[in-house]
């Protein structure tokens, strides 16, 4: 059993996830000018805080968010859709995060909300940023996970990423091109169900929604993310969950993003970077724990 009370399954035969037959169906939404996106929206207790969940680089708003949502929904109005070029995200000529950013407060408009909690896992933490940066009064509150505040710090990292910006750059058209024919081929709405005890089915599917090709303008343009400048001065309240045993984003950076943040309260998970999916009975009460922290200070 999950500290939720729910049952749980292997997953890879190593992890646990719960074992939810089901999750909740979204639509398409147009958002003016910018493209559409397939976004869910989930009513929960009346009056209750709107929440966006803001998923990871590769994934979809459903594979990150999934082991998440009941538990979410018992406490707060949880919205969450897919990024640009991820699953059914808009598809645009190029990828920058200052888009996604902006995509989020389109979301908002879409949805009539006038402010909301942005929760991001890795990019969506990134996103979420970059979203209170720029759009400080629709922003009410963060929590950040497994978020890193920039990239470039080593020589090691200066180089790879340069390098990887030089080659993402050289492949643009053709990977844009990949990436919508992909698209294309998608059935216009995800799954949501699947059949008990064969989870794993319905997450490929799900990781497989979303182009690699694209993923090499989604990594360069997180390369370059850099908030060192802007941290301290996001006022809104701030809850940071740090993945103490993560190797794609080191555990120092991800303190030293909550102690820039003003305010910011910091919250540990013993487990590594998938840990929202593959270690979600770790993950899931740290979590609410973070946005309960975030809430009771709006």
């Amino acid at each position: 059993m999950t500290n939720s009370g729910r049952p749980v399954m292997r997953f890879g035969g190593r992890f646990r996830v719960p074992d939810i037959a089901e999750v909740p169906g979204g639509h398409l939404v147009e958002l003016p000018g910018r493209g559409r996106t397939y976004v869910v929206d989930i009513p929960g207790p009346e009056h209750a805080p709107a929440l966006v969940l803001l998923h990871a680089t590769a994934c979809t708003a459903y594979l990150t968010w999934f082991p998440s949502l009941a538990v979410l929904a018992r406490r707060y109005r949880v919205i969450l859709f897919d990024q640009r070029w991820h699953g059914r995200g808009i598809r645009s000529e190029r990828f920058t995060l200052e888009d996604c950013a902006d995509d989020v407060v389109a979301v908002l408009d879409a949805l009539r909300l006038d402010r909301a909690i942005c929760a991001g896992f890795s990019l969506g933490g990134i996103v979420s940023l970059l979203a209170a940066h720029r759009h400080p009064e629709r922003v009410s509150g963060l929590v950040l996970c497994a978020t890193p505040y920039r990239f470039r710090e080593k020589w090691r990292e200066h180089a790879f990423h340069r390098t990887f910006a030089a080659f993402a750059a050289a492949v643009g058209p053709y990977s844009y091109r990949r990436a919508e024919r992909l698209a294309g081929r998608l059935p216009e709405l995800p799954v949501v169900t699947w059949t008990p005890g064969r989870l794993d089915r319905w997450a490929t599917g799900e990781f497989r929604s979303t182009s690699g090709w694209a993923l090499t303008q989604v990594l360069a343009a997180v390369g370059r993310f850099d908030a060192t400048a802007w941290l301290p001065s996001l006022t809104m309240p701030t809850a940071v969950v740090v993945t103490t045993r993560d190797r794609a984003v080191p555990v120092y950076r991800q303190v030293e993003l909550g102690t820039m943040i003003p305010g910011a309260s910091m919250h540990r998970v013993a487990a590594g970077h998938a840990c929202c999916v593959l270690e979600a009975d770790r993950f899931v009460p740290v979590m609410l724990e973070a946005c309960a922290a975030v809430a009771v200070r709006i």
